[in-house]
């Protein structure tokens, strides 16, 4: 089902089911954030499962990098990015083909006041972790303050936003919040629950890989070799294997993640058979370099998965707490000097999308042009301090292809004066005489964007600026980005077609210089904060899209981001033995995905 068809049964049920949702007096299977939910209380499997999946089969994926820890919540450490969401289970899941629905996991059901000021939830009797002890109301509140007061800074807002959390029954637990936020209900249903007791004596803040985690998922880890593999293994009793929520899915024995130094070797290991599947994002290299003899032999499959979430950003960061980027102009002039449309071609043959906003492909997306309406209503109190262009609209530079780019250069140029720079030898000076350089910090073996900054530098050279790449390895990269020790270096972030607290861990100025913080450019933005905290007020799908066309808008016209391409659908190659269901849910291959509902066709 398309986007706008989703959009217009909401904007017809909303002023209708609002009201029922915020009401219900009795306990509910699921909870949605606009509408109702799709599934009845009874549904034989999430839409885009096959329930009728074999189980079997071992799965070896790839990545480039390492890892030094198992625990994925704090802050300290290297912990696979999978963990997360294969390890660990929440109160409720998510149905990856709605925009924000949930339904019961470990508990069996969910009650919200009126106004959904509180919300309640009554674990299911047969939860178990996999030591076969029972997931208790004690491990959900040990869970929910552990991780909410020394866990990683994900899990901490809302926690602030907690007026009591309390036992009312044998296997009921209840959450009071303390600001009129709707979508508290939801996310109280959406942290990963843990074993007190595992935990007795530890500081969890300094673990790492010396304590296995026993959790109530349906993989457990069953062997680490630090740096270089990982595998979970399926628990054959797991105590969720009848649920709808489960069923058709978690179908392979095994899933062992193997690391490689870089992208080439991990290539080359696809290609021998090493591992069993590859995600591609570069569009010229799908089409050019996937063409070796276990396609031709179909062995290997060619995958493409649609989606209809918003492209997000992806690009080079700049960090505005420090000089020379704490100057728009400067950010407009490094935007400018980027010539996207001759990298593109470089690297994709220019077969792959510039990415336009950070909302783009979707409703949620700024629309080209003045702000009008609702958009313009939000912007305008704020006019005084607000960017250039932010109401006006503003839009990425074009070149002409060339590799000179020379309007564009100018106009970079042109910037660069009036922020105070001079050239002097054929060196750019600020105006207290120092040289305009800085440093790019990439991860070893991040050669798609090796490749972009090295065209970009030379680009940057001609301007008389110094951009040195510095490459470091993966354990240096994490603590440089966590304690926010950078000048320029890559960045991506995914939105949803649901967005809401989350976005305050992207853009408030309360994160803005929070070591570990997800505001990588240091945003401190007052009409976003504004914007930030209407956001979770929207009672209807307008009002939704007004604010987050308000908030892309900000995002665009503070010129924080040179924007790169986007992905277009997921392109998956895999062994041909690998199978999936026929129908692809609206997020596409995210989360909940892949593995998740695929399976071994030797299994059968």
């Amino acid at each position: 089902m398309a986007f706008h068809r989703w959009a217009a049964r909401w904007s017809g049920l909303f002023a209708v089911t609002l009201a029922a949702n915020m009401a219900w007096a009795d306990p509910q299977h699921a909870i949605s954030m606009y509408g109702t939910p799709d599934l009845p209380p009874d549904f034989v499997s999430l839409p885009y499962a096959n329930p009728d999946a074999p189980k079997g089969g071992d799965l070896v994926m790839g990545e480039v990098g390492g890892f030094d820890s198992v625990n994925p919540h704090i802050l300290k450490g290297r912990s696979p990015w999978q963990l997360r969401f294969w390890g660990y289970e929440t109160l409720m899941g998510r149905n990856w083909d709605e925009p924000f629905t949930l339904y019961g996991l470990l508990a069996e059901s969910i009650q919200v006041g009126p106004s959904r000021e509180w919300v309640e939830f009554t674990l299911r009797p047969e939860a178990r972790f996999a030591d076969g002890s029972p997931v208790t109301v004690d491990d959900v509140l040990w869970s929910y303050e552990t991780l909410g007061t020394v866990g990683h800074y994900r899990y901490r807002g809302l926690w602030g936003k907690i007026a009591s959390a309390e036992q009312t029954g044998p296997r009921s637990v209840k959450f009071t919040f303390n600001e009129d936020n709707p979508e508290l209900a939801l996310l109280a249903g959406m942290r990963p629950i843990l074993k007190k007791s595992q935990w007795d004596g530890v500081d969890f803040t300094q673990s790492g890989l010396d304590i296995v985690p026993i959790t109530s998922a349906p993989y457990q880890i069953t062997d680490i070799d630090p740096d270089k593999s990982i595998t979970l293994t399926r628990d054959p009793n797991y105590w969720g294997n009848d649920l709808g929520f489960r069923r058709g899915t978690n179908n392979f024995d095994t899933l062992t993640i193997e690391y490689f130094g870089d992208a080439n070797v991990l290539f080359e290991a696809f290609k021998a058979g090493e591992i069993d599947m590859l995600r591609e994002g570069n569009a010229e290299k799908w089409e050019t370099q996937f063409n070796f003899d276990a396609v031709t032999q179909g062995l290997v499959t060619k995958s493409e998965i649609p989606h209809q979430r918003p492209t997000g950003m992806r690009g080079l960061v700049m960090n505005t707490r420090r000089a020379p980027f704490d100057d728009w102009r400067v950010r407009d002039a490094m935007i400018l000097a980027f010539n996207f449309e001759y990298i593109n071609d470089t690297a994709n043959a220019g077969r792959q999308d510039r990415i336009t906003s950070y909302f783009s492909n979707s409703a949620l997306g700024l629309i080209p042009g003045p702000a009008t309406g609702a958009v313009r209503d939000l912007l305008l109190p704020f006019a005084d301090d607000l960017l250039p262009d932010t109401i006006d609209g503003y839009t990425l530079p074009q070149g002409d292809g060339s590799e000179r780019n020379r309007a564009n250069m100018r106009r970079a140029a042109d910037m660069l004066a009036q922020a105070g720079y001079i050239v002097q030898d054929g060196v750019l000076m600020s105006a207290d005489g120092q040289p305009f350089t800085f440093d790019i910090l990439l991860r070893q073996g991040a050669q798609e964007y090796l490749t972009i900054v090295e065209i970009y530098t030379q680009a940057l050279a001609r301007l008389g600026i110094t951009a040195n790449i510095t490459l470091v390895d993966g354990a240096q990269y994490a603590e440089r980005a966590r304690t926010l020790d950078f000048d320029m270096m890559p960045f991506a972030r995914d939105l949803s077609l649901s967005p809401g607290n989350e976005q305050y861990l992207y853009w408030s100025s309360d994160y803005a210089d929070t070591e570990g913080t997800r505001n990588m450019m240091g945003l401190a933005s007052p009409a976003m904060d504004a914007m930030l905290d209407r956001i979770m007020q929207a009672k209807t799908l307008d009002d939704l899209n007004a604010v987050t066309r308000a908030m892309d808008r900000i995002l665009m016209a503070g010129r924080y981001v040179i924007p790169i391409y986007h992905d277009g659908p997921s392109r998956i190659a895999h062994k041909s033995t690998l199978k999936k269901p026929d129908h692809t849910p609206i997020y596409g291959d995210r989360i909940g995905y892949f593995p998740d509902v695929w399976w071994h066709e030797a299994a059968q």
